[in-house]
Protein backbone atom coordinates (compact mmCIF):
# COMPACT_ATOMS: atom_id res chain seq x y z
CA UNK A 1 0.00 0.00 0.00
CA UNK A 2 1.43 3.27 -1.04
CA UNK A 3 0.49 5.42 2.36
CA UNK A 4 2.69 2.57 3.91
CA UNK A 5 5.30 2.44 2.43
CA UNK A 6 5.33 6.06 2.04
CA UNK A 7 5.00 6.18 6.30
CA UNK A 8 8.22 3.83 6.38
CA UNK A 9 10.27 5.05 4.38
CA UNK A 10 9.86 8.35 6.06
CA UNK A 11 10.45 6.94 9.47
CA UNK A 12 13.21 5.42 8.19
CA UNK A 13 14.75 7.85 6.87
CA UNK A 14 14.28 10.11 10.05
CA UNK A 15 15.51 7.61 12.63
CA UNK A 16 18.32 7.37 10.37
CA UNK A 17 19.31 10.86 10.77
CA UNK A 18 18.23 11.05 14.15
CA UNK A 19 20.96 8.51 15.48
CA UNK A 20 23.41 9.33 13.43
CA UNK A 21 25.66 10.33 17.07
CA UNK A 22 26.49 7.60 18.68
CA UNK A 23 25.69 9.17 22.70
CA UNK A 24 23.22 11.27 24.25
CA UNK A 25 25.89 13.76 25.12
CA UNK A 26 27.07 14.06 21.59
CA UNK A 27 23.77 14.30 20.19
CA UNK A 28 23.23 17.57 22.51
CA UNK A 29 26.42 18.77 21.96
CA UNK A 30 26.00 19.15 18.36
CA UNK A 31 22.68 20.50 18.37
CA UNK A 32 23.49 23.41 20.88
CA UNK A 33 26.35 24.06 18.10
CA UNK A 34 23.89 24.07 15.06
CA UNK A 35 21.53 26.22 17.18
CA UNK A 36 24.38 28.54 17.96
CA UNK A 37 25.54 28.73 14.52
CA UNK A 38 22.37 29.25 12.50
CA UNK A 39 21.00 32.12 15.21
CA UNK A 40 24.12 33.59 15.85
CA UNK A 41 23.15 37.02 13.35
CA UNK A 42 19.76 37.52 14.87
CA UNK A 43 18.97 40.02 17.35
CA UNK A 44 19.41 37.96 20.34
CA UNK A 45 22.65 36.49 18.99
CA UNK A 46 24.58 39.43 18.86
CA UNK A 47 23.10 40.65 21.97
CA UNK A 48 24.10 37.74 23.74
CA UNK A 49 27.51 36.66 21.16
CA UNK A 50 26.52 33.60 20.12
CA UNK A 51 29.64 33.58 17.61
CA UNK A 52 32.06 34.64 20.70
CA UNK A 53 30.81 31.75 22.20
CA UNK A 54 31.23 28.76 19.65
CA UNK A 55 34.49 30.00 19.28
CA UNK A 56 35.17 28.86 22.66
CA UNK A 57 36.92 25.64 23.96
CA UNK A 58 33.92 24.65 26.03
CA UNK A 59 30.57 26.48 24.55
CA UNK A 60 28.10 24.07 26.17
CA UNK A 61 29.78 25.34 29.28
CA UNK A 62 29.98 29.25 27.93
CA UNK A 63 26.47 29.23 27.02
CA UNK A 64 25.48 28.02 30.55
CA UNK A 65 27.86 31.19 31.87
CA UNK A 66 27.09 34.08 29.27
CA UNK A 67 22.97 33.48 28.94
CA UNK A 68 20.37 33.90 31.80
CA UNK A 69 17.45 31.69 32.53
CA UNK A 70 14.34 32.85 31.01
CA UNK A 71 10.81 32.48 31.62
CA UNK A 72 7.46 33.55 29.50
CA UNK A 73 8.01 36.90 30.55
CA UNK A 74 11.37 37.47 29.64
CA UNK A 75 11.30 35.41 26.32
CA UNK A 76 8.67 37.75 25.21
CA UNK A 77 10.10 40.66 25.26
CA UNK A 78 12.08 39.32 22.28
CA UNK A 79 8.99 37.50 20.72
CA UNK A 80 7.18 40.83 20.46
CA UNK A 81 9.07 42.15 17.85
CA UNK A 82 8.72 38.53 16.16
CA UNK A 83 4.44 38.85 16.83
CA UNK A 84 4.43 41.85 14.80
CA UNK A 85 6.27 40.56 12.02
CA UNK A 86 9.86 41.63 12.49
CA UNK A 87 12.35 38.87 10.80
CA UNK A 88 15.82 37.86 12.39
CA UNK A 89 14.70 38.63 16.38
CA UNK A 90 15.54 35.27 17.76
CA UNK A 91 15.56 32.85 14.78
CA UNK A 92 16.70 33.41 11.26
CA UNK A 93 13.69 34.51 9.35
CA UNK A 94 9.98 35.80 9.63
CA UNK A 95 7.64 33.21 12.47
CA UNK A 96 4.70 32.96 10.34
CA UNK A 97 2.81 30.59 13.52
CA UNK A 98 1.84 31.66 17.19
CA UNK A 99 1.13 28.68 19.55
CA UNK A 100 -1.20 29.89 22.03
CA UNK A 101 -1.04 27.95 24.98
CA UNK A 102 -4.23 26.73 26.71
CA UNK A 103 -3.84 29.27 29.79
CA UNK A 104 -3.62 26.97 32.78
CA UNK A 105 -1.59 29.55 34.47
CA UNK A 106 -3.54 32.81 34.05
CA UNK A 107 -3.28 33.99 30.84
CA UNK A 108 -2.24 32.93 27.30
CA UNK A 109 0.76 32.86 25.93
CA UNK A 110 2.06 33.36 22.20
CA UNK A 111 5.05 30.75 21.52
CA UNK A 112 6.56 31.43 18.21
CA UNK A 113 6.45 28.05 15.99
CA UNK A 114 9.06 28.55 12.96
CA UNK A 115 9.34 26.38 10.08
CA UNK A 116 12.06 24.07 11.45
CA UNK A 117 10.15 23.44 14.57
CA UNK A 118 7.16 22.25 12.17
CA UNK A 119 10.29 19.93 10.83
CA UNK A 120 11.04 19.11 14.11
CA UNK A 121 7.80 18.09 15.23
CA UNK A 122 6.91 15.83 12.23
CA UNK A 123 10.01 14.51 12.61
CA UNK A 124 9.62 13.29 16.33
CA UNK A 125 6.06 12.18 15.06
CA UNK A 126 7.81 9.58 12.53
CA UNK A 127 10.74 8.63 15.10
CA UNK A 128 7.57 7.87 17.12
CA UNK A 129 6.11 5.33 14.20
CA UNK A 130 9.22 3.59 14.12
CA UNK A 131 9.80 2.87 17.57
CA UNK A 132 6.01 1.04 17.22
CA UNK A 133 8.07 -1.92 16.16
CA UNK A 134 9.45 -2.49 19.87
CA UNK A 135 5.62 -3.19 20.53
CA UNK A 136 5.71 -6.47 19.49
CA UNK A 137 1.96 -7.25 20.62
CA UNK A 138 0.71 -5.12 17.86
CA UNK A 139 -0.81 -6.81 14.35
CA UNK A 140 0.76 -6.11 11.39
CA UNK A 141 -2.40 -4.83 9.79
CA UNK A 142 -2.00 -2.19 12.11
CA UNK A 143 0.53 -0.52 10.08
CA UNK A 144 -2.27 -0.31 7.18
CA UNK A 145 -4.59 1.53 9.53
CA UNK A 146 -5.60 5.15 9.68
CA UNK A 147 -4.82 7.89 12.69
CA UNK A 148 -6.96 9.53 14.37
CA UNK A 149 -5.72 12.59 16.09
CA UNK A 150 -8.03 15.00 18.03
CA UNK A 151 -6.84 18.25 18.57
CA UNK A 152 -7.59 21.60 18.77
CA UNK A 153 -8.89 23.58 15.34
CA UNK A 154 -7.06 23.77 12.29
CA UNK A 155 -9.19 26.63 11.82
CA UNK A 156 -6.26 29.16 12.55
CA UNK A 157 -6.90 32.62 13.10
CA UNK A 158 -4.47 35.13 11.03
CA UNK A 159 -3.55 38.02 13.35
CA UNK A 160 -0.55 40.86 12.05
CA UNK A 161 0.46 38.76 9.19
CA UNK A 162 1.06 35.26 10.71
CA UNK A 163 -1.22 32.46 11.85
CA UNK A 164 -2.18 31.45 15.05
CA UNK A 165 -3.89 28.02 17.33
CA UNK A 166 -2.85 25.67 19.88
CA UNK A 167 -0.05 23.62 18.67
CA UNK A 168 -1.91 20.28 18.06
CA UNK A 169 -3.76 22.42 15.50
CA UNK A 170 -1.06 23.97 13.73
CA UNK A 171 0.44 20.40 13.58
CA UNK A 172 -2.21 19.13 12.13
CA UNK A 173 -2.63 21.62 9.62
CA UNK A 174 0.88 21.22 8.52
CA UNK A 175 1.16 17.68 7.90
CA UNK A 176 2.25 16.55 4.85
CA UNK A 177 0.57 15.53 1.62
CA UNK A 178 0.93 12.09 1.94
CA UNK A 179 -0.51 11.87 5.05
CA UNK A 180 -3.55 13.28 4.23
CA UNK A 181 -5.21 10.34 3.04
CA UNK A 182 -4.13 8.35 6.32
CA UNK A 183 -5.23 11.42 8.73
CA UNK A 184 -8.31 11.68 10.29
CA UNK A 185 -10.93 13.45 10.73
CA UNK A 186 -9.50 14.82 7.90
CA UNK A 187 -9.04 18.89 7.08
CA UNK A 188 -13.09 19.56 6.96
CA UNK A 189 -13.74 18.58 10.39
CA UNK A 190 -10.39 19.32 12.08
CA UNK A 191 -11.08 22.90 11.03
CA UNK A 192 -14.78 22.86 12.86
CA UNK A 193 -13.79 25.63 15.73
CA UNK A 194 -16.90 24.26 18.14
CA UNK A 195 -15.35 21.22 19.91
CA UNK A 196 -19.02 19.57 19.95
CA UNK A 197 -19.72 20.10 16.45
CA UNK A 198 -16.52 18.56 15.62
CA UNK A 199 -17.12 15.92 17.92
CA UNK A 200 -20.72 15.24 16.72
CA UNK A 201 -19.10 15.33 13.04
CA UNK A 202 -16.96 12.63 14.17
CA UNK A 203 -19.27 10.49 15.24
CA UNK A 204 -21.40 10.79 12.20
CA UNK A 205 -18.66 9.58 10.12
CA UNK A 206 -16.69 7.31 12.53
CA UNK A 207 -18.26 3.78 10.75
CA UNK A 208 -16.55 4.52 7.36
CA UNK A 209 -13.31 4.87 8.92
CA UNK A 210 -11.02 1.94 9.91
CA UNK A 211 -9.44 3.83 12.68
CA UNK A 212 -6.17 1.60 13.73
CA UNK A 213 -4.56 4.18 16.82
CA UNK A 214 -6.10 7.60 18.27
CA UNK A 215 -4.08 10.52 19.83
CA UNK A 216 -5.30 13.52 22.53
CA UNK A 217 -5.81 14.49 25.96
CA UNK A 218 -7.50 11.84 27.86
CA UNK A 219 -10.36 14.00 29.36
CA UNK A 220 -11.38 14.42 25.68
CA UNK A 221 -10.85 11.49 24.19
CA UNK A 222 -13.11 9.64 26.39
CA UNK A 223 -15.91 12.05 25.94
CA UNK A 224 -14.98 11.76 22.20
CA UNK A 225 -15.11 7.98 22.10
CA UNK A 226 -18.66 7.78 24.20
CA UNK A 227 -20.41 10.06 21.37
CA UNK A 228 -19.33 8.03 18.99
CA UNK A 229 -20.50 4.60 20.50
CA UNK A 230 -23.63 6.43 21.78
CA UNK A 231 -24.19 8.01 17.83
CA UNK A 232 -23.79 4.37 16.60
CA UNK A 233 -25.77 2.83 19.21
CA UNK A 234 -23.09 0.41 20.51
CA UNK A 235 -21.16 -1.23 23.22
CA UNK A 236 -17.16 -0.47 22.53
CA UNK A 237 -15.55 1.39 20.52
CA UNK A 238 -13.85 -1.54 19.02
CA UNK A 239 -17.74 -2.57 17.46
CA UNK A 240 -16.64 0.84 15.21
CA UNK A 241 -13.25 0.73 14.87
CA UNK A 242 -12.30 -3.01 15.02
CA UNK A 243 -8.37 -2.16 14.54
CA UNK A 244 -7.96 0.16 17.38
CA UNK A 245 -4.99 -1.03 19.08
CA UNK A 246 -2.94 2.28 20.04
CA UNK A 247 -3.46 4.80 22.16
CA UNK A 248 -1.02 8.02 22.35
CA UNK A 249 -2.04 10.31 24.99
CA UNK A 250 0.24 13.12 26.38
CA UNK A 251 0.39 16.46 28.79
CA UNK A 252 -1.71 14.84 31.63
CA UNK A 253 -1.42 11.40 33.73
CA UNK A 254 -3.02 9.00 32.29
CA UNK A 255 -3.61 6.13 35.23
CA UNK A 256 -6.88 7.47 36.40
CA UNK A 257 -8.56 7.48 32.77
CA UNK A 258 -7.49 3.93 31.97
CA UNK A 259 -10.58 2.68 34.40
CA UNK A 260 -12.88 4.27 32.17
CA UNK A 261 -11.49 3.37 29.14
CA UNK A 262 -11.34 -0.33 29.50
CA UNK A 263 -14.94 0.33 30.06
CA UNK A 264 -15.19 1.46 26.32
CA UNK A 265 -12.74 -1.07 24.64
CA UNK A 266 -13.71 -4.43 24.31
CA UNK A 267 -9.71 -5.28 23.11
CA UNK A 268 -6.75 -4.55 24.27
CA UNK A 269 -5.38 -1.34 23.28
CA UNK A 270 -2.08 -0.09 24.12
CA UNK A 271 -0.65 3.01 25.62
CA UNK A 272 2.21 5.41 24.50
CA UNK A 273 2.77 8.21 26.49
CA UNK A 274 4.34 11.41 24.20
CA UNK A 275 5.44 15.12 25.22
CA UNK A 276 4.36 17.43 23.11
CA UNK A 277 4.18 20.58 24.65
CA UNK A 278 3.41 24.14 22.80
CA UNK A 279 7.85 24.88 22.71
CA UNK A 280 8.46 21.46 20.88
CA UNK A 281 7.72 17.37 20.48
CA UNK A 282 9.78 16.83 23.29
CA UNK A 283 10.15 13.18 24.45
CA UNK A 284 7.81 9.58 23.19
CA UNK A 285 7.86 6.68 24.91
CA UNK A 286 9.73 4.12 22.74
CA UNK A 287 9.39 0.70 24.68
CA UNK A 288 6.84 -0.90 26.42
CA UNK A 289 8.41 -2.43 29.40
CA UNK A 290 7.74 1.05 31.18
CA UNK A 291 5.69 4.51 30.60
CA UNK A 292 8.13 6.54 30.85
CA UNK A 293 9.86 8.88 27.72
CA UNK A 294 12.90 8.91 25.98
CA UNK A 295 13.89 12.69 25.44
CA UNK A 296 14.60 13.08 21.72
CA UNK A 297 18.02 14.43 22.08
CA UNK A 298 18.42 15.13 18.09
CA UNK A 299 16.07 16.94 16.40
CA UNK A 300 16.35 20.86 17.30
CA UNK A 301 16.21 20.87 20.98
CA UNK A 302 18.84 21.25 23.59
CA UNK A 303 17.90 20.22 27.20
CA UNK A 304 19.31 21.58 30.54
CA UNK A 305 18.15 20.73 33.77
CA UNK A 306 18.07 22.47 37.22
CA UNK A 307 17.82 20.50 40.28
CA UNK A 308 14.50 20.93 41.57
CA UNK A 309 15.16 21.90 45.13
CA UNK A 310 13.19 24.08 48.17
CA UNK A 311 14.94 27.22 47.24
CA UNK A 312 15.31 26.29 43.53
CA UNK A 313 11.83 28.82 42.38
CA UNK A 314 11.76 32.16 44.04
CA UNK A 315 8.76 34.37 45.27
CA UNK A 316 8.09 35.51 41.82
CA UNK A 317 8.11 32.24 39.83
CA UNK A 318 11.55 32.49 38.26
CA UNK A 319 13.87 30.44 38.83
CA UNK A 320 16.60 31.13 41.18
CA UNK A 321 19.54 32.47 39.31
CA UNK A 322 22.26 31.11 41.72
CA UNK A 323 21.08 27.10 40.69
CA UNK A 324 23.18 25.28 38.08
CA UNK A 325 21.43 23.70 35.63
CA UNK A 326 23.42 20.82 34.24
CA UNK A 327 23.20 18.90 30.43
CA UNK A 328 22.60 15.40 29.87
CA UNK A 329 26.08 14.42 31.08
CA UNK A 330 25.86 15.45 34.42
CA UNK A 331 22.08 14.24 35.46
CA UNK A 332 21.14 11.57 38.13
CA UNK A 333 18.32 8.58 37.77
CA UNK A 334 15.89 9.78 40.22
CA UNK A 335 16.17 13.21 41.03
CA UNK A 336 13.88 15.86 40.19
CA UNK A 337 14.69 18.78 37.59
CA UNK A 338 13.05 21.67 36.30
CA UNK A 339 13.57 21.46 32.15
CA UNK A 340 15.05 24.16 30.15
CA UNK A 341 15.21 24.10 26.32
CA UNK A 342 16.49 26.30 23.67
CA UNK A 343 15.12 25.05 20.57
CA UNK A 344 14.87 26.15 16.76
CA UNK A 345 11.79 28.37 17.38
CA UNK A 346 14.22 30.50 19.40
CA UNK A 347 13.58 29.63 22.99
CA UNK A 348 16.93 30.44 24.71
CA UNK A 349 17.56 28.71 28.28
CA UNK A 350 13.49 29.06 28.46
CA UNK A 351 11.79 27.16 31.44
CA UNK A 352 9.09 25.22 29.76
CA UNK A 353 7.08 24.89 33.32
CA UNK A 354 7.52 21.51 33.76
CA UNK A 355 9.51 18.92 36.58
CA UNK A 356 11.02 15.63 35.40
CA UNK A 357 12.74 13.05 36.67
CA UNK A 358 15.19 10.70 35.07
CA UNK A 359 14.09 6.58 35.14
CA UNK A 360 16.68 5.80 32.74
CA UNK A 361 19.69 8.03 32.40
CA UNK A 362 21.46 5.61 29.83
CA UNK A 363 18.24 5.61 27.64
CA UNK A 364 17.66 9.60 28.59
CA UNK A 365 14.18 8.05 29.56
CA UNK A 366 11.96 10.28 31.83
CA UNK A 367 8.66 11.13 33.48
CA UNK A 368 6.86 14.71 33.76
CA UNK A 369 6.76 14.75 37.73
CA UNK A 370 4.77 18.49 37.32
CA UNK A 371 4.69 21.50 36.77
CA UNK A 372 6.88 24.71 38.43
CA UNK A 373 3.26 27.01 38.89
CA UNK A 374 1.57 23.50 40.03
CA UNK A 375 3.52 23.33 43.07
CA UNK A 376 1.92 23.56 46.15
CA UNK A 377 4.01 25.52 49.28
CA UNK A 378 2.03 28.20 50.55
CA UNK A 379 3.22 26.81 54.44
CA UNK A 380 6.45 24.92 53.28
CA UNK A 381 4.15 21.51 52.16
CA UNK A 382 6.14 21.35 49.40
CA UNK A 383 3.65 19.33 47.34
CA UNK A 384 4.07 18.23 43.78
CA UNK A 385 1.78 17.49 41.51
CA UNK A 386 3.39 13.90 41.28
CA UNK A 387 2.63 13.00 44.84
CA UNK A 388 -0.67 14.49 44.23
CA UNK A 389 -1.32 12.14 41.34
CA UNK A 390 0.19 9.27 43.69
CA UNK A 391 -2.09 10.08 46.17
CA UNK A 392 -5.49 10.04 43.39
CA UNK A 393 -3.86 6.71 42.36
CA UNK A 394 -3.68 5.21 46.03
CA UNK A 395 -7.89 6.67 46.83
CA UNK A 396 -9.02 5.01 43.41
CA UNK A 397 -7.03 1.75 44.74
CA UNK A 398 -8.04 1.70 48.04
CA UNK A 399 -11.46 3.14 47.78
CA UNK A 400 -14.65 2.21 44.82
CA UNK A 401 -14.03 5.61 43.62
CA UNK A 402 -12.80 6.33 40.23
CA UNK A 403 -11.08 10.45 40.20
CA UNK A 404 -10.56 11.47 36.95
CA UNK A 405 -9.97 15.36 38.09
CA UNK A 406 -8.85 16.73 40.47
CA UNK A 407 -7.73 20.73 41.71
CA UNK A 408 -6.56 21.73 44.87
CA UNK A 409 -5.45 25.31 46.86
CA UNK A 410 -4.19 26.65 49.82
CA UNK A 411 -6.91 28.30 51.33
CA UNK A 412 -7.39 30.79 54.62
CA UNK A 413 -10.04 29.73 56.90
CA UNK A 414 -10.65 31.09 60.54
CA UNK A 415 -7.23 32.96 59.77
CA UNK A 416 -5.56 29.21 59.32
CA UNK A 417 -4.41 27.61 56.00
CA UNK A 418 -5.62 24.70 55.27
CA UNK A 419 -5.62 22.42 51.64
CA UNK A 420 -9.04 22.33 49.90
CA UNK A 421 -9.55 19.83 47.71
CA UNK A 422 -12.67 19.29 44.91
CA UNK A 423 -12.36 15.47 43.39
CA UNK A 424 -14.08 14.84 40.31
CA UNK A 425 -15.63 10.74 40.05
CA UNK A 426 -17.89 9.33 37.54
CA UNK A 427 -20.80 8.20 39.82
CA UNK A 428 -21.77 10.41 42.21
CA UNK A 429 -24.95 8.21 43.32
CA UNK A 430 -22.44 6.26 45.30
CA UNK A 431 -21.80 6.72 48.98
CA UNK A 432 -18.37 8.08 49.69
CA UNK A 433 -17.21 8.08 53.29
CA UNK A 434 -15.58 11.70 52.87
CA UNK A 435 -13.83 11.22 56.38
CA UNK A 436 -12.22 7.97 55.25
CA UNK A 437 -11.10 9.32 51.66
CA UNK A 438 -9.59 12.90 53.51
CA UNK A 439 -7.40 10.65 56.12
CA UNK A 440 -6.30 8.44 53.49
CA UNK A 441 -5.20 11.23 51.23
CA UNK A 442 -3.59 13.11 53.97
CA UNK A 443 -1.84 9.78 55.46
CA UNK A 444 -0.36 9.07 51.62
CA UNK A 445 0.87 12.70 51.47
CA UNK A 446 2.28 12.63 54.85
CA UNK A 447 4.06 9.53 54.42
CA UNK A 448 5.36 10.26 51.10
CA UNK A 449 6.46 14.21 51.61
CA UNK A 450 8.32 14.48 54.81
CA UNK A 451 7.72 18.39 54.39
CA UNK A 452 4.23 17.73 53.90
CA UNK A 453 3.72 15.60 56.88
CA UNK A 454 5.82 18.84 59.01
CA UNK A 455 3.59 21.34 57.57
CA UNK A 456 0.58 19.23 58.77
CA UNK A 457 1.71 19.49 62.38
CA UNK A 458 2.59 23.45 61.69
CA UNK A 459 0.86 25.86 59.83
CA UNK A 460 -1.18 23.36 57.55
CA UNK A 461 -4.21 22.99 59.92
CA UNK A 462 -6.63 20.75 57.62
CA UNK A 463 -7.06 19.31 54.82
CA UNK A 464 -11.32 19.69 53.19
CA UNK A 465 -12.53 17.53 50.18
CA UNK A 466 -15.19 17.90 48.34
CA UNK A 467 -16.46 15.28 46.11
CA UNK A 468 -18.01 16.59 42.36
CA UNK A 469 -18.84 14.98 39.39
CA UNK A 470 -16.06 15.43 37.06
CA UNK A 471 -18.53 17.10 34.47
CA UNK A 472 -18.31 19.84 36.24
CA UNK A 473 -14.54 19.77 35.70
CA UNK A 474 -15.84 19.58 32.26
CA UNK A 475 -17.84 22.26 32.59
CA UNK A 476 -15.95 24.70 33.93
CA UNK A 477 -13.34 24.18 31.01
CA UNK A 478 -16.44 25.11 28.44
CA UNK A 479 -17.41 28.57 30.51
CA UNK A 480 -14.12 29.31 30.06
CA UNK A 481 -14.10 28.39 26.46
CA UNK A 482 -11.01 25.95 27.28
CA UNK A 483 -13.17 22.73 26.02
CA UNK A 484 -10.97 20.20 23.35
CA UNK A 485 -7.62 20.80 22.35
CA UNK A 486 -4.45 20.36 24.75
CA UNK A 487 -6.55 22.03 27.45
CA UNK A 488 -5.43 20.41 30.80
CA UNK A 489 -7.74 21.31 34.13
CA UNK A 490 -5.10 23.10 36.42
CA UNK A 491 -4.17 20.57 39.17
CA UNK A 492 -3.10 24.11 41.44
CA UNK A 493 -5.31 27.15 42.14
CA UNK A 494 -4.52 30.56 43.77
CA UNK A 495 -7.03 31.21 46.01
CA UNK A 496 -8.68 33.95 44.10
CA UNK A 497 -9.13 31.68 41.32
CA UNK A 498 -10.12 29.37 43.31
CA UNK A 499 -12.83 31.56 44.98
CA UNK A 500 -14.40 31.70 41.79
CA UNK A 501 -14.01 28.31 40.85
CA UNK A 502 -15.92 27.53 44.26
CA UNK A 503 -18.82 30.21 43.41
CA UNK A 504 -19.16 28.32 39.76
CA UNK A 505 -19.33 24.98 41.87
CA UNK A 506 -21.89 26.28 44.37
CA UNK A 507 -24.00 27.43 41.32
CA UNK A 508 -24.24 24.21 39.33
Amino acid sequence: MEIISNIIKAAIEVGSKLKRHETPVESQKETLKELLQKSKNTAFGKYYGFESLLNTKNFQQEFAKEIPYHDYDDMEFWWRKSYEGKPDICWPGKVDNFAVSSGTTGHSKHIPVTDEMLESIRNAGLQQVLSLSNFKDLPESFYTKQILMLGSSTNLDEKAGHLEGEISGISAANIPNWFHAFYKPGQEISSIDDWDSRVEAIAKEAKNWDIGSISGIPSWIELMLQRVMEYNKVDSIHDIWPNLAVYTSGGVALDPYKKSFEKLFSKPVQYIDTYLASEGYLATQVRPETDAMQLILDNGVYFEFVPFDEDSILESGKINPEKKALNISQVEEGKEYILLISTLSGTWRYMIGDTIKFTDVDRSEIKITGRTKFFLNVVGSQLSVNKMDDAIESLNEEFPINIKEFTVAAVKENDEYIHHWYLGVEDLNKNFDHSEIKNHLDQKLKHNNKNYKVARDKALKDVKVDIVSVDQFIAWNDQNKKKGGQVKMAKVMKEEAFREWQEFIANQ
